[in-house]
């Protein structure tokens, strides 16, 4: 059993508080709009040192163990709306790690300082319109002049795009191939030739904007690189581990929410004379799903110490995202079924999570990738 200390359970409150107070009351208005407002949001999380929980306290981080990101996650997750909670990830754990992990002292006091502050805003763009998980075929270049990289591409479905004040790329920096030819590089928005070319309409996590992002001439110094030129693809498959740890801890508060709330909803809801939560089918289809979401929940909580303690959790990683995935998608189908037509109305609470649900299962990793991934991981494919 994890060891949550007092310490642990006050950052919990103080998450839980902060989630229901600036974030839960303006879900309706910003799933609405297609866009949270980043730039008034982070500020808030920033001074409440929520940014940098994990990272050294010279650049502003709290240098907290990895327990305090399972939490911050999971009580984003509980309070939704997925898309927030997803762009918060984004800035904590997915276009931030390997600038902390890697970057030079100088990178890390220009983007990361402004980034655990929420005085920036940072976006990881790593997708391309023809390239999705097959990450050795990304096209977008840079190609060095002198003391500069010039960046020419393209990147799609890339999460806090419409409002990043920073981009984690990944580009492709040599012609070399295997995996040795690609490099992260940090690009301002504000550098010319850089675009952010449509906001892109989403089925759900609406709240979050997602846009398809363009490079043409784009010029940063070489000096933006993060770590060595030609380890990028390594840097990144680390990155992306703490991406699938962070889905999967937020995946299970939303699916904790979505459970307490549907129970909530039939223990009220009379039909055939009694509650229809002592109809037998649903209470044991609740309890099932309960019991699985408790699984994964003590899964991410292994995989959080094995982190602690230094060791190598990609497989972790991969199985919390894979069940994340299908759990969720598995529990917002239930909890829509179990409310009848009004969990059907775009009014209801169950039409957005059930739109939302599908993401788990495609950003970070399409469930395909999980299973490829973890057969080669068990020898069951060469």
């Amino acid at each position: 059993m994890v060891n949550f200390t007092a310490e642990h359970k006050a950052f919990r409150e103080l998450v839980r508080n902060f989630a229901e107070k600036e974030i839960g009351p303006f879900a309706d208005e910003w799933e609405a709009k297609g866009i949270f407002p980043a730039h008034e949001l982070f500020p808030k999380l920033g001074r409440l040192g929520l940014l940098g929980v994990e990272y050294d306290e010279k650049y502003g981080g709290q240098g907290a163990d990895h327990l305090f990101t399972v939490i911050l996650h999971e009580e984003l997750g509980r309070v939704g709306p997925g898309g927030v909670a997803l762009g918060i990830g984004v800035q904590t754990d997915m276009a931030t790690p390997s600038l902390h992990n890697f970057g030079t002292e100088e990178l890390k006091q220009k983007y990361l300082v402004p980034a655990i502050k929420g005085e920036a805003v940072c976006s990881v763009a790593v997708t391309e319109p023809d390239v999705g998980s097959d990450v050795v075929a990304l096209r977008t270049r840079a190609v060095r002049d002198g003391d500069d990289w010039v960046i020419n591409g393209s990147k799609l479905y890339i999460t806090n795009g419409a409002q990043a004040d920073w981009i984690c790329l990944l580009a492709r920096t040599s012609d070399k191939p295997g995996y040795g030819s690609f490099s992260q590089i940090v690009v301002p928005t504000d550098a010319p030739g850089f675009e952010v070319h449509r906001k892109l309409d989403k089925l759900g996590m609406r709240s979050s904007d997602t846009a398809e992002l363009t490079f043409t001439d784009v010029r940063v110094p070489v000096g933006n690189t993060i770590g060595e030129i030609g380890l990028g693809f390594y840097q990144q498959m680390s990155q992306f581990q703490n991406e699938r740890l962070s889905l999967s801890y937020t995946a299970v508060g939303g699916m904790e929410t979505a459970l307490a709330r549907t129970a909530d909803y039939l223990k009220a809801r009379q039909a055939f004379g009694k509650p229809l939560i002592d109809q037998q089918y649903i209470g044991f289809t609740l309890a099932e799903l309960s019991g699985r979401l408790d699984m994964l929940r003590h899964y991410n909580y292994t995989a959080a110490e094995a982190y602690i303690r230094g060791e190598d959790v990609n497989r972790f990683a991969t199985v919390a995202k894979l069940e994340a995935g299908r759990l969720a998608r598995e529990i917002a189908a239930t909890c829509l079924q179990f409310h009848g037509g009004l969990g059907y109305m775009e009014e209801m609470w169950t039409a957005r999570y059930f739109r939302d649900s599908p993401m788990w299962s495609i950003g970070g990793g399409a469930d395909e990738v999980m299973l490829y991934a973890l057969s080669r991981l068990d020898g069951y494919h060469g």
